[in-house]
């Protein structure tokens, strides 16, 4: 198929190589700045574009992946005087009815996994959750998918923001919690690289246990004195410090209900 990537950034950059190399035609990337558009224009073989006026309307689709916000401001430039065209955003939690009344034929393809430009991933086992408003919209996008991925799930809007906050947990707030570990070590010359057997054996766990199974710690028995004391090693910092005791009561309140429901 003939695309167009709106956006230059984390997901587009992984996004276009892997349906660049399941053999997709990639004929513009557009970027505010030129050496975003230009960087992966170059590297999917298209060509770079910074002003919206400037996209072509001989793609297939149009697949749009910039920050949430962006998103409904670049639309109605974007699909003016392209009736016929697929238009698809990558958004886990932007309804897919932000295109209504700006196009006829829009869906979602959504892949729920952290990017990095400077480390291209492998697709086949992320996740994508497809939606369309037509099926024309909607075979677009499971194609797509389907191309590059052996995971893919049709989700409506509603359960997608239900999925993305989900995503949040499990991604934005545990990579958070490694840089507050960093900084607790950096402060006694510890390299944080020491934690890395420790994650990768948590994140190992849940491949085989449900995650209240694999909860180990001095919340889950709420030991006071632990919680205590190191809840004061942390009162210079009262983010860290509420962060700290919010997550140790939420960590209890699940282990004393799971022992309620034995």
């Amino acid at each position: 198929m003939k695309i167009v990537f709106i956006g230059a950034g984390n997901l587009a950059t992984n996004l276009g190589n892997a349906l660049h190399s399941a053999g997709n035609d990639i004929l513009q990337v557009y970027s505010r700045t030129f050496e975003s558009a230009s960087t992966l224009a170059t590297a999917l073989g298209g060509a770079p574009v910074i002003n919206i006026e400037d996209v072509t309307k001989d793609a297939d689709v149009y697949i749009i992946s910039v920050k949430d916000s962006a998103i409904a401001d670049i639309i109605p430039s974007l699909c003016n005087g392209r009736d016929d065209k697929i238009f698809l955003h990558t958004s886990g939690s932007v309804p897919l009815d932000v295109f209504k009344g700006m196009a006829q034929h829009y869906g979602v393809l959504y892949p729920m996994q952290t990017f990095s430009k400077t480390k291209l991933l492998d697709f086949k086992n992320i996740p994508f959750f497809v939606e369309g408003v037509d099926d024309l919209a909607f075979e677009t996008s499971h194609h797509l998918a389907d191309s590059i991925s052996e995971r893919v799930y049709i989700l409506s809007s509603e359960a997608r923001k239900h999925l993305h906050l989900a995503a949040v947990f499990a991604c934005n707030f545990v990579n958070h919690c490694y840089e507050i570990s960093s900084e607790l070590l950096g402060k006694h010359d510890i390299p944080f690289d020491v934690m890395l057997p420790l994650i990768k054996e948590t994140a190992n766990k849940v491949h085989h246990m449900k995650p209240d199974e694999a909860q180990t710690g001095p919340a889950v028995r709420y030991d006071q004195n632990i919680i205590r004391m190191q809840s004061e090693m942390l009162r210079d910092n009262p983010i860290f410090k509420q962060i700290y005791e919010c997550m140790s009561i939420s960590i209890h309140h699940v282990a004393q209900k799971k022992g309620d429901n034995k």
